[in-house]
């Protein structure tokens, strides 16, 4: 990959930055399902209750796995256009070559 294909927009960069965003989500939900779950345990020891800390095992790891795939689907689907559109110009490129 050349800077001039970079300019020229050819050669697309976006799916490279999806991908490097969807281990970021991944990372996000992982520790967000972790702060859930050891924040329901710490209310559950402050308030002196069994609610927060079943919410609390119960909601960290269901924030954790819905998040990484909400990452997933979403990264999948902003790639596809990018698929999509790689595939438009191979088509193009074909037709302007056989002519």
């Amino acid at each position: 990959m050349n800077f001039r294909s970079l300019l020229n927009f050819d050669k697309m960069i976006t799916p490279v930055i999806i991908k490097i965003l969807f281990y970021i989500g991944i990372a996000l939900a992982v520790i967000g399902g972790i702060v859930i779950l050891f924040g329901g345990i710490v209310s559950a020891f402050q308030q002196n209750s069994v609610g927060p800390a079943i919410g609390g095992l119960l909601g960290g790891p269901l924030v954790a796995v819905l998040g990484i795939l909400m990452a997933r689907v979403y990264s999948e689907l902003l790639i596809v256009v990018f698929e999509i559109h790689q595939n438009l110009v191979e088509i193009k490129n074909k037709m302007v070559d056989s002519k």
